[in-house]
């Protein structure tokens, strides 16, 4: 790539000089991380494009380059073209997401995708980072214009989801998406008492989930007693991570993908520690992390407060799922399908965690005096 000059006011050239690279470098030795994956947590092939693996593969590092095509498409647009863009996006897979209620493909006894030729899509996955913004954008409005109702607007919206959600049901996205608008919430000022309300429900509201809701109590037994209720899926990827130990046992010479019926998705971070070992997967944290934290640093003197809340929620999704994934394949946490980003397979995850780091990186460009608004 040509060296750009700092004079050089192209697009492109405004676009290199205000992103913040670092984070960009991070997002690319992930989507790195996926191509190898993709084709680590393939069984053995034979390289045949009338074999189902191979053309899995092939799928997956299709999907990695369209990811990386979008979020550096969707980084180079203003704050006024992320609004837009966030509110149709929002309105349109808010409709698919009722619509798995209706035509959903039942996957895993949840209604949560839509079929189309060649592949499924899943809604909620792209409407989960549209809603962030949204939220955001409304909050920021009650703030800055007297009278609009941007909180209520966004409470509101907020029910609709919630309740699509649990409908279909994906208690996982549900909790995940109500963490991160109350975490928005908070850093809009809410007051401390209904901080302390909202975490006193979600507790409840864990109980309850327990308690009536059959799936979910499996899974915290198989977490509370895993030999006694023979948790397959949780030593399984336990005992990978012990066979790949320090340096690993060599790409494609794991077993654990032959086993786990998830190991491309939900389990790939075992997959990992056994073919590439303990450095490999500290790596992978420590690349999360680094994102996490740097976005962090790049809000800490935001005066916008739209931006800070929606870049601030964003940052808080792609962590907490990142986390859910690698402590559910190390026993820390109940096994819930969540996939780890760029790097679970997937082509709805692949795309819809693109689309919002690609937000996350336009609403952390450096502006000066009003620039890209």
């Amino acid at each position: 790539m040509p060296v750009l000059s700092r004079a050089d006011m192209s697009m492109i050239g405004r676009w290199w000089w205000s992103v913040d690279r670092l984070s960009l470098l991070a997002l690319a030795i992930l989507v790195g991380f996926g191509y190898v994956l993709a084709l680590a947590a393939m069984p053995s092939v034979t390289w045949s494009l009338h074999d189902p693996h191979t053309v899995a593969m092939v799928k997956q590092v299709m999907f990695l380059a369209a990811g990386g095509a979008v979020m550096v498409a969707l980084s180079m647009l203003s704050l006024h073209q992320i609004k837009l863009a966030s509110l149709g996006i929002g309105i349109v897979f808010l409709l698919l997401t009722a619509f798995t209620l209706i035509h959903g493909t039942t996957v895993d006894g949840g209604r949560r995708w839509i079929a189309l030729p060649g592949f499924t899509i899943q809604p909620s996955e792209f409407l989960k980072p549209a809603f962030i913004i949204i939220a955001a954008w409304l909050l920021a409005e009650h703030r800055r214009t007297p009278g609009f109702p941007g909180r209520q607007i966004a409470f509101g919206l907020f029910a609709v989801i919630f309740i699509l959600l649990k409908m279909q049901p994906d208690i996982g996205t549900t909790a995940l998406v109500s963490a991160v608008f109350f975490l928005q919430l908070f850093l809009d000022g809410l007051n401390l008492l209904w901080v302390i309300v909202a975490l006193g429900v979600f507790v409840l509201a864990g109980f309850g989930a327990f308690e009536f809701i059959a799936h979910v109590h499996t899974r915290v037994m198989l977490f509370l007693h895993p030999n006694k209720n023979s948790a397959y899926q949780a030593i399984t990827a336990l005992s990978a991570f012990g066979n790949g130990g320090m340096f690993g046992r060599g790409p494609g010479e794991g077993q654990v993908k032959h086993y786990l019926p998830d190991a491309r998705a939900d389990f790939v971070f075992a997959v990992a520690g056994e073919e590439f070992g303990l450095f490999m997967c500290l790596a992978t944290i420590l690349v999360f992390a680094a994102i996490v934290l740097r976005g962090m640093l790049r809000l800490v003197a935001e005066n916008d407060l739209f931006v800070a809340l929606a870049a601030g929620g964003l940052l808080a999704s792609f962590g907490l799922q990142a986390f859910v994934n690698m402590a559910s394949s190390l026993s820390l946490i109940p096994t819930k399908g969540m996939t780890l980003p760029f790097i679970s397979y997937g082509g709805s995850s692949v795309l819809a965690i693109s689309l919002q780091m690609g937000l996350l990186l336009a609403l952390t460009r450096r502006r000066h005096q009003g620039e890209f608004k």
